[in-house]
């Protein structure tokens, strides 16, 4: 259990559950090829039985860590701040995002949309999971909505859900890592078919880099 004061900082968002944090390219989606400082916040309950970073679900495994402190680090680097998790809208994003523009840093963020938006975002990509639905402003909001196609039915789920983005956001396909040699494929024929659509890859992975 967190002492009260910091429970308190870490509830008013001036500190957050930090996993890691690292400089790298950007893989996936609209961006992809980019270089970026990537934030990635402890805490989901969303459950993704193929999340390929299970150990960040469990936010007390991860120090609670000053806002400033984290600022402070990526204004080293890149000038795009990507904050992922876990699932960061489980925290008050509002304080981090405010002190990123303060440095003037895009700040960009990757999530399922489950929790309520807080933050500001140059860039909000969405990436909705059936277990745990995204709000609706997630929806309003999303500059891009990236659906993970691990089986045949999430073809039909992807669907469901640009029916619910808002008309702007760029529409993504991306396989998910561990079927990617049966599901690129279909995902190929899938967008060529439905050319609204575009290819997600985990191109990072392809480079062998984080």
């Amino acid at each position: 259990m967190l002492e009260k004061n910091i429970q308190i900082a870490v509830d008013k968002g001036e500190m957050l559950p930090l996993m890691e944090e690292f400089y790298t390219i950007q893989g996936e989606g609209f961006h992809t090829g980019t270089a970026a400082y990537f934030i990635r916040i402890g805490g989901c309950d969303v459950g993704c039985h193929w999340c390929d970073v299970k150990e960040s679900w469990n936010a007390e495994l991860h120090p609670p860590t000053s806002t400033d402190l984290i600022v402070s680090n990526a204004k080293k680097y890149a000038d795009t701040v990507v904050i992922t998790g876990g699932e960061p809208l489980t925290w008050d994003m509002s304080l981090l995002t405010q002190k990123l523009k303060n440095q003037n840093l895009k700040v960009h963020i990757e999530t399922s949309g489950c929790y309520p938006v807080t933050g500001t975002w140059d860039w909000f990509c969405l990436s909705p999971k059936k277990n745990k639905l995204p709000v609706d402003d997630a929806y309003a909001i999303a500059h891009e909505l990236k659906v993970i196609i691990y089986n045949k039915h999430d073809f039909i789920f992807a669907e469901e859900q640009a029916e619910k983005v808002n008309k702007n956001a760029i529409l993504f396909l991306q396989p998910e890592w561990s079927k990617k040699e049966e599901m690129t494929p279909l995902i190929v024929d899938y967008v060529m078919n439905n050319p609204k659509w575009r290819v997600s890859l985990q191109t990072h992975k392809y480079l062998n880099i984080p």
